[in-house]
């Protein structure tokens, strides 16, 4: 629900929904699963301008990931992919909201690499945000670089998201483009021919 809230953009009730999660969930689930819900708990930390808290819990939920023993996950743990993933992808979230983009391009790669083949859709969405990040950082030729492994990850992927994305994208390198940048002149020849075919 605290997650949901979230992606809502209403953080108002989140931050006291993820400390009830977290309360119930500490000791009596895997190591992954409890860094599934600091995380959470991390991002409501950071959206109520808590910093210090926040960063304390998204390092909390990562080193909750290197402690894994291999225990089971329980599968509704599951519903958005490996764990790791979503811990690093949720961490990236956190930093964002802090303002720390360097530092949310990481883990957005990080979680992009985090998952196994057949979530090209959602590898290609956090290789996106971390282009976006690195963007808004200042390194045009890495958020180009970064764009384009994720339209290697978008082919023979059908979705609204990827489409509107990539719509950003080409929103975002107009400005370069009309600096005269060539690497997003190329990027956007790419992004041209991407939207045609879907």
């Amino acid at each position: 629900m605290a997650m949901q809230g979230l992606k809502l953009h209403r953080p108002e009730h989140c931050q006291a929904l993820a400390e009830t999660g977290l309360n119930r969930a500490k000791g009596k689930v895997d190591v992954q699963t409890e860094s599934l819900f600091r995380v959470v708990h991390a991002h409501t930390l950071a959206k109520s301008r808590q910093r210090r808290a926040a960063v304390a819990e998204a390092e909390r939920a990562r080193t909750l990931l290197a402690a894994d023993c291999g225990d089971q996950v329980p599968f509704w743990a599951l519903a958005w992919g490996p764990p790791a993933a979503s811990v690093y992808s949720r961490n990236a979230k956190v930093y964002e909201t802090l303002g720390d983009r360097k530092t949310a391009a990481e883990q957005y790669a990080r979680a992009a690499a985090s998952r196994p083949e057949g979530y090209a859709r959602i590898v290609a969405l956090d290789l996106v945000a971390s282009a976006e990040m690195q963007l808004r950082s200042g390194s045009i030729e890495q958020a180009c670089a970064t764009w384009n492994r994720a339209m290697d990850h978008m082919d023979g992927v059908r979705s609204v998201r990827t489409r509107k994305a990539v719509k950003r994208m080409r929103g975002d390198l107009a400005r370069f483009r009309a600096r005269g940048a060539r690497c997003a002149a190329e990027l956007d020849e790419r992004a041209v021919e991407f939207l045609a075919a879907t």
